[in-house]
């Protein structure tokens, strides 16, 4: 049986992005109570990449006795007999489905590499991607309020409670165009909507976070400043929960999420749809 240890060296590998195998892996080590020191290879597509990958996994096991865990997906077969054959706990992330829609419909797959498919029949798809991760970049932390009409979400919420992160995730993963504002001392003091606001307010969602969770985090940014008091973090916070409430703006509490639940859970809210690009 094995000795449960605290930490573990994890591996995200893949001839892609890698960002299936990282979010699978984190789904699946979430189950186990340990520390994962993750590394992510993506694009590993030639001998010469994979032994690089491979010196990588031979050092940690060297170092640490125990074999990583590398969570893969690798199409070309001789890439992924040597990575199997090196010291190693490896999961194809793809292995088990594929083989079983393969068994249900009586279909050969045909793979091929994953970063054939970034710019091609899909680039109109692609583009409208990298046009809303510009547009969120451009009205990120309230840098101007102009051209909201394109806006499908604008987050609201009081500084560092999880505004940026979510927004570039969304814009990044979903293809949605987000604009996100911090409450700065004048919009506290007056407690309305700014104007251009008003006429969009279908698409105003708040964010907010626990009082003591935000100052450890403002802590961390400016510690000892009145900026990341408890009172100061308390008192923003109470005054715009109570505005996202007289105004009836749907919010979540991001205290205890990620930033792909937080995104998950904003477009269920919202109503709406992914741009799975």
């Amino acid at each position: 049986m094995q000795i449960e240890s605290q930490s573990r060296d994890v591996f995200y590998v893949s001839d892609g992005t890698a960002i299936t195998c990282e979010t699978l892996g984190h789904v699946v080590l979430g189950q186990f109570p340990f520390q994962a020191n993750e590394k992510t290879f993506p694009f590993v597509e030639s001998e010469d990449k994979l032994a690089d990958l491979i010196k990588e996994i031979e050092t940690s096991y060297q170092t640490h006795g125990v074999k990583p865990l590398v969570f893969f997906s690798l199409v070309i077969p001789q890439l992924r007999e040597k990575l199997l054959a090196s010291h190693c706990y490896g999961y194809d992330v793809l292995e088990s489905i594929v083989q079983r829609v393969q068994d249900d419909i009586q279909l050969a797959p045909k793979p091929k590499l994953q970063r054939s498919r970034s710019v091609g029949r899909d680039s109109v798809k692609y583009f409208d991607r990298i046009a809303a991760i510009e547009y969120t970049l451009a009205h990120d932390d309230g840098i101007t309020l102009k051209g909201l009409e394109e806006a499908d979400i604008i987050l609201l919420g009081v500084s560092r409670s999880g505004k940026t992160p979510t927004s570039l995730y969304m814009a990044m993963q979903f293809g949605l165009r987000v604009v996100n504002y911090p409450f700065i001392d004048d919009d506290l003091a007056r407690m309305k909507l700014l104007p251009e606001f008003e006429i969009h307010r279908h698409k105003l969602f708040g964010l907010t976070i626990n009082p003591e969770r935000l100052t450890q985090i403002r802590q961390n940014r400016l510690a000892g400043s009145d900026y990341a008091s408890n009172e100061q973090c308390l008192h923003e916070l109470q005054t715009v929960e109570a505005l996202f409430r007289r105004e009836a703006i749907p919010y979540i509490n991001t205290s205890a999420l990620s930033v792909e639940e937080i995104s998950t859970r904003v477009l269920e809210r919202a109503g709406l749809k992914r741009r799975l690009l």
